[in-house]
């Protein structure tokens, strides 16, 4: 078996694979839905949109599922600050997408236009909203979260809902809606017919491209200029017991870029963010579907990828108290814990992921405005 070192590093990996499948999957079922009211004029065309994610939005949850469950599992200190102290961001996050479920089995329940357009707008804000938090959450994550542990390391947040939001956390925010809105509309240009509807993802796909870079550039600058990062002023003890007020720290301007000198194989994942998004910018205006969806996914793994490697070994750091904050290195479970999960995602993880290359594969092809027109128990 690892060592303990060598399993936090393993653990820490394993779950920014978990966020960049969550976002590579269920991320273009909530770019598609914010694009949804735009994209889609007749009700003909909306009902092609939405059967373009409907047999496979479900599914893709599981990424959603499998994250949560890996940090509670094996980064219990990060699950009890993040989903305490978020629990009012989370909670506006669950009710959106509930709207989800209900939109697609209600909406078509009748032919009433006014219910349908309401049942359409609520699967609007049922993709938006998770989009903008998602990103502004990763935004305090950079910022450090207003949380402290006292001797008996029991969590205590100073935070509020509306605290979340600054002008930095809406900037990330912005950018998460872009990139997935990005993600949405390459799906849509290679998964339906050609017409008016795959004409206008390619528009909302071109400024979504245009806006995720120029974000994804503001943002560098704002944490390469502002007063943001944290940084180690003792070196840690990767095999030590999990205690995070065992780890002297400070805040540092400038230091979520150390790691790139230090390590400069880590530029490889702003490259790729930068260098995938402007690739599915390139496929959308050239037609090349399969390239722009691929370019939008290796963009948003590089994005995702940036704030990890930035903060490295950081995990969430504290804006109040820095000696609490929490890293690869002190707020892991137990070594014989991290053994025994890392076998059963071992085992189960290529499962998922037969299972869900099964599925695609299954429900590969184009929708037309005739297959759907002649389904009536489509949705």
């Amino acid at each position: 078996m690892f060592d303990y070192e060598i399993l936090r590093l393993i653990w820490w990996g394993l779950l920014g694979i978990l966020l960049i499948g969550f976002a590579l999957t269920d991320g273009f079922d909530l770019g598609t839905a914010a694009l949804l009211p735009f994209v889609a004029r007749s009700d003909v065309e909306r009902r092609m949109v939405i059967n373009t994610i409907g047999p496979v939005w479900e599914g893709n949850q599981v990424w959603f599922i499998l994250g949560g469950g890996a940090i509670f599992a094996a980064w219990p200190f990060v699950y009890a600050v993040s989903f305490s102290g978020f629990y009012l961001a989370m909670f506006l996050v669950l009710a959106a997408l509930i709207l989800r479920p209900v939109g697609f089995k209600y909406r078509s329940k009748r032919p009433d236009p006014a219910w349908r357009s309401r049942w359409d707008w609520a699967l609007f804000v049922g993709g938006l909203v998770p989009a903008l938090v998602f990103g502004v959450a990763v935004g305090n994550v950079l910022l450090g979260a207003p949380f402290r542990l006292d001797s008996d390391l029991r969590a205590f947040y100073d935070g509020g809902l509306l605290g979340l939001f600054s002008p930095f956390t809406l900037l990330c925010g912005l950018l998460s809606v872009a990139m997935l809105v990005l993600h949405g509309a390459t799906w849509l240009t290679f998964k339906i017919e050609h017409g008016p509807v795959h004409d206008r993802a390619r528009g909302y796909g071109c400024i979504a491209a245009i806006a995720s870079v120029a974000l994804f550039a503001l943002g560098w600058a704002y944490v390469a200029f502002g007063n943001i990062g944290y940084q180690m002023t003792s070196l840690p003890d990767p095999i030590g017991a999990s205690n995070p007020l065992r780890t002297v720290t400070a805040p540092a301007a400038g230091a979520w870029l150390a790691n790139y000198g230090r390590y400069p194989w880590m530029m490889v994942a702003p490259i790729l963010g930068f260098a995938g998004t402007v690739l599915a910018f390139v496929g959308i205006t050239r037609g090349w579907e399969k390239t722009s969806f691929g370019g939008s996914a290796l963009g948003a793994a590089g994005i995702i990828a940036t704030v990890g490697l930035s903060m490295f070994p950081y995990i969430l750091p504290s804006s109040i108290d820095a000696h609490s904050s929490l890293t690869v290195w002190n707020a892991s479970s137990s070594h014989k814990t991290l053994g025994i999960m890392l076998v059963v995602t071992v085992v189960f993880l290529p499962i998922v992921l037969a299972y869900t290359a099964w599925a695609y594969k299954i429900m590969w092809g184009r929708l037309t405005t005739d297959v759907v027109s002649t389904h009536p128990d489509y949705y």
